[in-house]
């Protein structure tokens, strides 16, 4: 049964939200600005010059050297990306702005199936068996972190590595040439939470900036970056990183690109196949309809076919890529919906109810989507969650999802040193992560699991919270404060408004045996009403936590509230 959520109301500082209003933001988004620690007009005035400067960012100065030297020898380079919306995105970002700076640079992606993740000895074997095209330094983006072997591997060879990367680095750092990683532990960085298109995109300012020191470029010339912020902000909402301050910059003024029709062919073709207009772009356009069309080829196929969509200046190249990574997605969708039924049957039987986690396995899974199942476990039954599938070599692939206040990557990083010889390998964030176990190790794994969770929590239930931002006045509830709401960068750390109210049910009725749609009352005011994934039967009174959200249908806008949560009075 899923768990309802307890409801807190986000507290506002009324001295601040005031404050907002004298530099004549409007009074409810100052509140909602107010509420998410905004304390300062700047920190919402997204404009280049607040960028936090590139020579911040550890060892950015000392990469950027190598890659102008390697441009000016005319040598090889090759990037390694990750298999991920942000590896995609942020390969493209490396291969337009090195190739604008006249470099000799290819691309290669890991295969999530065959290679598994990262610069991995096996990744540097494929490349090394083809000796025309040897590189002479490898570039990683979005991963490299945690790449030990593989780039001991690629340095026997005579290869030299830059690593660029935004995860967690362990307790052993990679032997690489440089190391471009806000998170690393000499990294003074002020933004910790940078994607890793956004590293990538750093550093190739840092090279046209040491460009222009060698005189290759005058001052203020070189190739336009900020040309290539749409990707920037793609990757940062996919990877659901924290919407900080700088982030939120890039953002802005990426999607500010994509609303006045300046993005690449490739985003551009991406919103064709959506049915989605650039010139309403915002966060959760990005995140909910884009993201997953590039995420999917990563999932089922191949990124390289993600990565040629946006590098692609053809737009008629860019929208057959995107044709058929839509029907790629549309496959993903099938498979995870199949998966989504079987865990759930799967989870009627596991003796759950009373463990602080859950832990399944299905050996006829996807490995490629047991990540999206995990996620939608996670929040239905509110435990840390994992999904397993079978690999190679009697070994299964799992991934992980956690919930607030629970490092997942703690967790998995507590089983490796104190049961080192249960996790073959793993890597992540605080609330997602990956692993690799052998199978036979499953049962003794999902004990180890569950204990340490217990010991963490001491036993005690997590109870799952909604944070609103408390009842929203009738007189707001329209189409012109939905737009100015729409115009904000929302996210990670920095989430959209949602509101909670009473409201009376006029008229209900179930669409496509799936979703629920309702005409709500309140105050005398009639709102037309969604329910998504829900068809239960809603009584006269509820009171329900929802979100106000412009309907485009034929042409035509209306209001309606996307409801959430809902509450019997």
């Amino acid at each position: 049964m899923a768990i309802l959520p307890r409801v807190t109301i986000r507290p506002v500082e009324k001295k601040l939200s005031n404050m907002l209003e004298k530099f004549g933001i409007h009074p409810l988004l100052a509140k909602l600005l107010a509420s998410r620690g905004i304390k300062d007009i700047n920190q919402v005035q997204y404009e280049w010059i607040s960028l936090i400067p590139p020579n911040y960012l550890n060892q950015a100065n000392k990469a950027a050297r190598h890659l102008a030297d390697a441009i000016t020898k005319s040598e090889k380079i090759l990037i390694v990306a990750d298999y991920d919306c942000d590896g995609a995105t942020a390969c493209a970002v490396g291969i337009r702005a090195l190739r604008a700076m006249g470099a000799n640079v290819d691309f290669i992606v890991p295969n999530r199936f065959k290679n598994g993740y990262g610069l991995s000895i096996d990744i540097v074997e494929q490349i090394l068996s083809n000796k025309l095209s040897k590189p002479d330094i490898i570039l990683t983006v979005d991963n490299g972190i945690s790449s030990i072997d593989g780039i001991e591997y690629a340095n026997k060879n005579n290869i030299q590595v830059i690593v660029t990367d935004h995860h967690l680095p362990g307790i052993k750092l990679p032997n690489a040439l440089s190391i471009v990683n806000p998170n690393h532990p000499n990294c003074n960085f002020p933004s910790k939470n940078l994607s890793g298109v956004g590293v990538i995109f750093y550093l190739m300012i840092e090279l046209r900036a040491e460009m222009r020191r060698r005189k290759i470029y005058r001052n203020n010339t070189g190739p336009k970056l900020n040309e290539l912020v749409d990707l920037v902000a793609l990757g940062t909402i996919a990877d659901m990183v924290k919407l900080d301050a700088n982030n939120r910059l890039l953002v802005t003024q990426g999607l500010n690109r994509i609303r006045n029709g300046c993005a690449q062919p490739g985003i551009k073709a991406l919103f064709k196949v959506a049915n989605k207009q650039t010139n309403n772009a915002d966060s959760s356009s990005l995140g909910f309809y884009i993201a997953p069309r590039l995420n999917a080829a990563g999932r089922l196929y191949d990124m390289s076919l993600g990565i040629l969509c946006l590098i692609t200046d053809n737009y008629d190249e860019a929208l057959k890529i995107s044709t058929e990574l839509d029907n790629i997605n549309k496959c993903r969708r099938c498979i995870e919906n199949k998966m989504n039924e079987e865990a759930l049957s799967d989870i009627a039987d596991y003796e759950f109810e009373g463990k602080n986690t859950i832990c399944i396995y299905n050996e006829k899974w996807h490995t490629g989507i047991v990540g999206l199942v995990a996620s939608k476990l996670k929040e239905r039954f509110w435990k840390p969650t994992i999904v397993f599938a079978d690999s190679e070599n009697n070994e299964i692939r799992g991934s992980a999802r956690s919930v607030m206040d629970l490092n997942i990557k703690d967790i998995l990083d507590i089983i490796a040193k104190n049961h080192p010889n249960i996790i073959k390998q793993f890597g992540g964030h605080a609330m997602a992560a990956g692993l690799t176990i052998n199978s036979n190790n499953y049962f003794e794994f999902t004990e180890i699991f569950e204990n340490v969770v217990k010991t963490i929590t001491s036993n005690s239930k997590i109870t799952p919270t909604i944070e609103t931002d408390g009842s929203l006045k009738t007189e707001y509830i329209n189409l012109d404060i939905s737009r100015l709401l729409k115009k904000q960068v929302w996210g990670s750390g920095f989430p959209s408004p949602i509101f909670i109210d009473s409201f009376k049910v006029i008229s209900q009725k179930t669409i496509k045996d799936t979703h629920k749609k309702l005409i709500l009352m309140r105050e005398k005011m009639k709102f037309d009403a969604i329910w998504f994934n829900h068809t239960e039967y809603l009584p006269e009174n509820i009171k329900a936590t929802y979100r106000i959200d412009e309907n485009i249908w034929d042409g035509k806008s209306n209001l309606q509230l996307l409801l959430e949560h809902i509450y019997t009075i």
